[in-house]
């Protein structure tokens, strides 16, 4: 067996990162990989921008319409995503931490109380103004009708999808849950992220700092290389199932 194998197999309680890599099997392409968002389209990531988004209505215009014609909306787990719900069913896995905001893991099976939604959810909208959230389901037909920036219908604030925009904290209280979870595993898997992003990838220096083993699946090189005790480059929906199955 490799490294890798063994690690997992000899794990009791894994705690996971996952990233944009986890789901690019499902058809939902990544941010910084070859054929990333923001790698063919740097100008796209303004939307990703709560200062541009709040003040600029072209701005969310162009978010509106890349939200409507997102691939997550018909978008199905893939093997990934399974195993981790079979993780899950063997009693060893802590809680997934992932920063992806397209619901998949719970689609997929996981637990929702073991899914922490660091970067938010698409499937939701909150109003600026008055804090109200609804389902992303609401909002939709009324982009579908010609409503180019839909304002909340109660005090007629700016609406946004659910998810944490550059300038936004994360939430305090999901942060804590992917804390606890880390730090009461044996293993830490980091699967289909870049590892850039933070305070996500700190997770991983939480993880190392206590003596848990680092595994990475992700396609690409990440900063933490040196310090993971193994790293595998192959695909996530092959390698993932075979390690915990």
């Amino acid at each position: 067996m490799t490294t890798a194998e063994e690690l997992v197999a000899k794990a009791e309680r894994i705690a996971v990162l996952t990233g944009a890599g986890i789901s690019t099997a499902s058809g939902i392409p990544d941010f910084r990989g070859p054929q990333g968002l923001w790698t063919k389209n740097p100008a796209a990531s303004v939307m990703f921008d709560i200062d541009e988004y709040v003040a600029s209505p072209a701005v969310r215009v162009e978010a509106w319409k890349f939200r409507l014609a997102a691939p997550m909306w018909t978008a199905e787990p893939n093997p990934g995503h399974l195993a981790l719900v079979e993780l899950e069913k063997q009693g060893r896995l802590t809680g997934i931490a992932t920063q992806n905001i397209d619901g998949l893991h719970q689609k997929a099976g996981s637990s929702p109380a073991l899914v922490h939604e660091l970067h938010g959810t698409v499937r939701f909208v909150d109003c600026l103004s008055c804090a109200r959230r609804m389902p992303m389901d609401e909002v939709l037909p009324r982009l579908s009708a010609g409503d180019e920036d839909p304002a909340c219908e109660i005090c007629g604030g700016i609406l946004k999808s659910a998810t944490v925009s550059f300038g936004q904290s994360l939430d305090e209280q999901v942060l804590e849950a992917a804390v606890a979870a880390t730090q009461s595993a044996d293993l830490f898997l980091a699967i289909g992220t870049s590892l850039q992003v933070y305070p996500a990838a700190g997770l991983c220096d939480l993880a190392l700092q206590s003596g848990t083993p680092l595994v990475i699946l992700n396609a690409t090189p990440t900063p933490y290389a040196e310090e993971a005790t193994a790293t595998l480059t192959t695909p996530i929906e092959t390698t993932l199932p075979a390690l915990v199955g």
